[in-house]
Parts: C-alpha cells; structure tokens; sequence
C-alpha cells in the first residue's frame, strides 16, 4: 500500500497555519482518521451528532478524515433484495446494489458538516481510487491513492469517504465484504499517514466478551493486534479481521469508541503492538460466531489427494474454510466435516455437488445450529493446561465438543448453539476473566 510524504502546501504558500499548536508525532498538526459505523449514521439526528463530533475534533486543530458505513439496516436490505432475486446472483452486479448505501451516508455526512460551516467533500471509492482486486464481494484492498485526500486536509476541507467499497480491475465498484468499512478506514489512515484511526460505533470499547451475554466481562484499555486479529477473525464484531491484520502490518493505531458518549483523548480502547503492554494476561478474551454452517462430506474413497479434491474447488469460488477435522469411517472410507459463513454455504453446495461425481462422495450434510466459541491469549504461547481448562469446564457442563481447532494464541470449538450462553459465562470464569463486583465496566 503506497503511503505518500505529506504534502506542505502551507508552509510552500507562506500562509500561516493556524492550527500549528496541535501536533502529531511528526511535529505537524495531528491527522486522525474517525469511521463511524451503520448505528451511528443510522437516522439523520445521528448524522447531525456525527458532524457534530468531527466539528469539535476540526476546532481542535485536527485534520480530520471521515470515513463512513451504510445507514444501520441499509446493507442488509440491499442483500435482501440480490437475495430474493436470486440468491447466486452475478456478484458485480451485487456489488453495485450494496455499495449503494455508503455512498448515501457519506453525501448526507458532507452536507451536515458543510450546515455547521465545516468544509466537507464526499468520496466514493473509485474516486481517491482505493483500488481493489476481483473478488467482488469480499475484495481485497490492493492499493490507495492518498492525493487527493491529502489535498483536501491541506485546503481544510473534511473529506467523507464512503467506506466498504473500492474499484476493481474490470473498473467496477467492489465491495470488501461485511465489516468492510472498518478496513477502508484502515487504509486510508495509512495512505494519508494518520496519526491514529479511531473507530466509533454503539459499545465504548473493546471487551473480553459480549457484555449482553456476560454480565461480569471488562472493558480492555489495550489490546494486541495479535489478539484482536484473532478475536475479530472467530466472531468478534467490534472490528473487521481484516482492518486489525492491515493495521498491525501498517502500523496504525486503532481506537475502538462509542459515539454515544462523551469522549476525550483516553476514552474506548486501542489496538497496539505487544510490546506496548506492560502486564499481560494469560486470556485477552473469548467470542463466539453463530456465522457458521458446518458441512459433513461423508463415505468418501480414503484416498491420497482427497483433501485437495474437496478444497481446491471451494478455494476457487472464493469460499472460505475454518474448522476442518477428517475422521476415519469403515471399509477404506473417510468422513470429511469443516465450517463456512452461512453466507457460503449455498455456494459451498452447488460447488461440492458439481465435483460429486470426482469425490464420489455418498452424502453430503449441512448444519447451522451451531456455534463456534474461542478463547484468545498471547498467554497460551508459554503457558501450559489452558486447553484442558476450555475441555474440562465444556465437560463439567455436559457440552459435547464436535470440531477443534487451535492456532498459537487461540483455541476454538464447534458445540450445539443452544448451549452458547452457558458455555461463555462458565468459560469467562474459568480463566478469571470476571469483572469485580460493583468494578466499573
């Protein structure tokens, strides 16, 4: 990603700056970059309140970068609509439907900043451009170009970037997938080389688990990329996976915040490099993701290379396998299960069904009542028996384990979600993860 030098119009022009006070890092005038996601944006009230919030970080002597999501409800019934008429349906065309909604938000955010005399100009994705490669509907970001974003900062002008979307290189708007506005903003502070990225949203930070199902879970100050790259990647919807693994290789700090509270400079939660925490905990946090299917491939021909016959396929259409475990059947055959988003699985099975007859599989079945639950922890790197605590305490509750998988920092299970409730609030417990009683959150 190009991360151009700052431009010096001002100081070039002669002309005085008067914000000169205010500074970054850098010795110049602090650049912060604040996303507001689809609650915040989601009436036009919440609009004014947004303006409002980057009128006062301006008046400070910032420059200021906004990037926005979709009013809260828009996207889902854009998908709605792709869905109801077909639900493989062509997915440039559907980029075109649901990119539809930032592009709304960040003209209206524009005007109600221009109404409280803020110069503002909206940008849609092609136009910085925020150049992306072709898998529409979960494009990658490939470049930004942050010229004509550092210009308009120069001439103070606000520019309100309408987030999830970019260009493909067909010239056709792609969209980054669900959460994607979260990367946007990511990238267009490392592509103006913001001094921080602050994320606004309806929670005022980061939790070491949902709140609405643990009462007792406490709010993080810090956190590592590595971890939350992880929590963000096993269901987590504070921030999007990919946002936090392009904020960790960037380098960009990013601040999780409400926009429904007061705020100042220690409010929320920030995402920093490990070394950045003093004291760390064994267990970050635990999340849980209903946004899976599992499907089970059985009776298979246990043969070399059956693997790839099944996944190789799914790759190609750009579906995402999580949790994988192979199991042993009778008579030289094998049985296959893994976990896609519920959004791949009518794909999955069209692909697995067209490459049957090269499988020569005998039954295919999907599953969605399901969750996945994870415990995170830079911990788990040099400390024993934190596996076996997450097994013996599902155990001790009569929770069946049905696929694991494990990474260094990370260990995640598939179990019936009826049981999900009861499997957070004992797992949050067992690795003392509790809030005091009568702390504050």
């Amino acid at each position: 990603m190009s991360m151009p030098d700052t431009p010096v119009r001002d100081q070039l022009s002669g002309r005085a700056d008067p914000h000169a006070a205010v500074q970054g890092e850098n010795g110049k005038r602090k650049t912060v970059v604040m996303k507001f996601g689809g609650t915040s944006v989601g009436n036009i009230e919440r609009i004014r309140n947004v303006a409002k919030r980057v009128k006062a970080e301006h008046d400070r002597g910032r420059r200021v970068a906004v990037v926005v999501s979709a009013m809260a409800g828009v996207t889902n019934r854009m998908v709605g609509y792709c869905a109801e008429l077909d639900p493989l349906a062509d997915p440039k065309e559907y980029d075109a439907v649901v990119a539809a909604g930032e592009q709304v938000t960040s003209g209206l955010v524009s005007i109600a900043l221009q109404a409280l005399g803020v110069k503002a100009r909206s940008f849609q994705g092609w136009q910085i451009p925020l150049v992306t490669d072709d898998a529409h509907g979960k494009a990658a970001i490939e470049s930004v170009d942050g010229t004509a974003l550092l210009a308009c900062l120069d001439d103070d002008v606000v520019p309100v970037v309408a987030g999830f979307q970019g260009v493909g290189p067909d010239g056709r708007i792609a969209t980054l997938g669900r959460g994607g506005s979260d990367t946007s903003a990511v990238a267009v502070a490392a592509a103006i080389n913001a001094d921080q990225c602050d994320i606004y949203t309806d929670v005022d930070g980061i939790y070491t688990t949902d709140p609405r199902i643990v009462k007792r879970a406490k709010k993080l100050d810090r956190i590592t990329y590595e971890e939350m790259l992880e929590l963000a990647s096993v269901g987590a919807k504070v921030l999007q996976t990919r946002s936090v693994g392009l904020a960790m290789r960037e380098g960009v700090r990013v601040r999780v915040l409400s926009s429904f509270a007061e705020t100042d400079d220690d409010s929320g939660s920030i995402v920093v490099d490990e070394d950045e925490i003093m004291e760390k905990e064994l267990v970050a946090g635990i999340a849980n993701s209903h946004d899976e299917a599992k499907i089970s491939v059985r009776n298979i021909p246990d043969r070399p290379g059956i693997a790839a016959a099944i996944f190789d396929p799914l790759a190609a259409a750009n579906i995402n396998v999580d949790m994988i475990v192979q199991s042993v059947g009778v008579d030289n055959m094998t049985n296959m299960t893994f976990t896609v988003s519920k959004s791949d699985e009518a794909a999955a099975r069209a692909v697995l069904e067209k490459a049957r007859e090269y499988i020569q599989y005998g039954e295919l079945i999907t599953s969605h009542n399901v969750v996945k639950i994870s415990v995170v922890g830079i911990g788990m790197r040099s400390n024993a028996g934190l596996a076996a605590r997450m097994f013996r305490t599902l155990a001790d509750r009569g929770i069946n384990v049905q696929v694991i998988s494990t990474s260094e920092i990370k260990i995640s299970v598939l179990i019936d979600s009826e049981y999900t409730e009861l499997a957070m609030r004992a797992l949050h417990t067992a690795y003392g993860l509790d809030a005091k009683e009568g702390a504050d959150a």
